[in-house]
């Protein structure tokens, strides 16, 4: 007794140690602020709202919610989610014996010239069939002397919890997705809007000028030029009209639905960007951003695999136990305590052959282990490279802004100075129609820009790692 308890105070001793050391998640890998950032105290960040509290529009709010709920990548990535928890649920039970329960019979018809046989004859049973009938347990248990079993459960924990980090990627990128498409929507109502009125306009000069013709104070070129002017605005129409469907086809399918009309509660001049965004400090992306925090699982499961291969290669120690009932008539198949019968084992199993192999599976996991340490740092630097461009995106937007709306605001003006002119024969066709092309142009180029500076700001969001909460 007393060398069986100091047996399993060794086995103890032995389970408490680890055959590798982990490797542990890089630190310093982000610097101290972001590039292009505002300077100021102010540590906290966009990316910690709620996205219902960053997107206030109700239009948008019901589109994400439907996306979240019924867009098919959700629903994989929700999938993934329940098959790693039942991967991860039954590495609990590795600890727990094997327990099997066998029922068999079996007829062996030996020659009457061989041993077998004559065996038989001898004990009296004959030479002609030999009848086995057995029932029992058995039961076989590994001694997790090496921690190969816990490293199984802890790559399976890692794995796990990388599902649900890579769900809430899903759903970032989804959110983000979603925002922006809707953001185009509103940019070409905007511009279908600008097309419409232009055309207008152009249809209002060509009546002028045809009016000019037929006084004769114009050219029949003048009517052409001014005909072609007004086919180039009513041209865009359908563009947009076709761009419309489109997008709302998109936003339909990214939302779970079947293609059809997306309405809208507000316009794009409606939508304000922020004057300022606060995108905190780096160092929160490594636990806001899920593609970071997937990474990281990422290396806890290597480091668990290296454990798990290093300890295949060390002895293992296995204990077998089986018990029933065996007996060649069926009568006597459950005499007991008769046909009882009872075996017990241990061993102590050391590869040998096969350890260039294990040995090589070992190397492999280290490589593998290696790579997540640099794909770590490489979700990183991907991560602050990302927020760096949307930064710069939204304050060389605003700069465009400016200047291309006092564009418009000029345009405007002297287009309504040229049709002044014009009708008292001040200025000429030629620059009517350029000061209409003009302001067509710059018009269309402003909404552009106001889309970009709302697409930049939802960039930044899901950059910071908003969109998951």
């Amino acid at each position: 007794m007393r060398n069986y308890i100091n047996g399993l105070l060794l086995l103890s001793l032995l389970s408490a140690c680890k055959v590798s050391k982990d490797v542990q998640t890089p630190k310093n890998v982000v610097p101290d602020t972001f590039r292009n950032a505002m300077h100021t105290a102010d540590t906290t960040s966009i990316g910690d709202m709620q996205w219902k509290n960053f997107f206030a529009d109700a239009t948008l709010q019901n589109l994400i919610d439907s996306a979240i709920e019924r867009n098919y990548d959700m629903q994989l990535a929700v999938k993934n989610i329940e098959a790693s928890r039942l991967l991860f649920r039954q590495t609990k039970w590795n600890n727990v014996p094997q327990v099997d329960a066998t029922l068999q019979a079996t007829i062996n018809r030996p020659s009457n010239n061989s041993l077998n046989g004559l065996s038989l004859s001898s004990f009296g049973v004959g030479s002609s069939a030999a009848d086995d009938y057995t029932s029992y347990l058995s039961v076989s248990w590994e001694a997790d002397i090496w921690g190969k079993i816990r490293s199984k459960s802890k790559a399976a924990l890692a794995e796990y919890l990388s599902t649900i980090e890579a769900k809430k990627a899903v759903q970032t990128t989804l959110v983000n997705n979603v925002a922006q498409g809707y953001y185009n929507l509103l940019m070409l109502d905007e511009q279908l809007k600008i097309a419409q009125s232009n055309a207008r306009l152009n249809d209002s000069t060509l009546r002028i000028i045809k009016l000019q013709y037929n006084s004769g104070q114009v050219t029949l070129l003048a009517v052409q030029q001014a005909e072609a002017q007004l086919l180039t605005a009513q041209s865009l129409v359908p563009q947009f009209e076709q761009n419309i469907k489109i997008q709302e086809d998109a936003l339909s399918i990214l939302a779970g639905r079947l293609p059809g009309d997306i309405s809208r509660s507000a316009t794009l001049d409606q939508f304000e960007v922020p004057a300022t965004v606060s995108s905190g400090i780096p160092s929160s992306l490594l636990a806001n951003r899920p593609d970071v925090k997937s990474a990281e699982y990422a290396i806890q499961e290597a480091n668990a695999n290296v454990n798990v291969n290093k300890a295949a290669m060390y002895p293992a120690l296995r204990i077998t136990a089986s018990g029933g009932t065996d007996a060649f008539r069926a009568s006597d198949w459950f005499n007991i305590p008769s046909s009882l019968f009872g075996i017990v084992a241990g061993s102590v199993v050391q590869p040998l052959l096969d350890h260039k192999e294990l040995q090589t599976q070992y190397r492999v996991a280290e490589v593998n282990r290696d790579k997540s340490v640099i794909q770590f740092k490489q979700s990183v630097l991907n991560a602050v490279g990302e927020v760096s461009d949307a930064l710069v995106k939204i304050d060389k937007l605003k700069q465009q802004q400016v200047i291309v709306q006092t564009q418009v605001n000029t345009l405007n003006k002297a287009t309504q100075n040229a049709n002044l002119l014009f009708q008292n024969g001040l200025a000429t066709y030629l620059e009517v129609i350029t000061a209409q092309s003009n302001v067509l142009q710059s018009q269309l180029q402003l909404a552009t820009i106001k889309r970009d500076e709302l697409s930049a700001v939802s960039d930044l969001y899901r950059s910071l790692g908003g969109g998951w909460r």
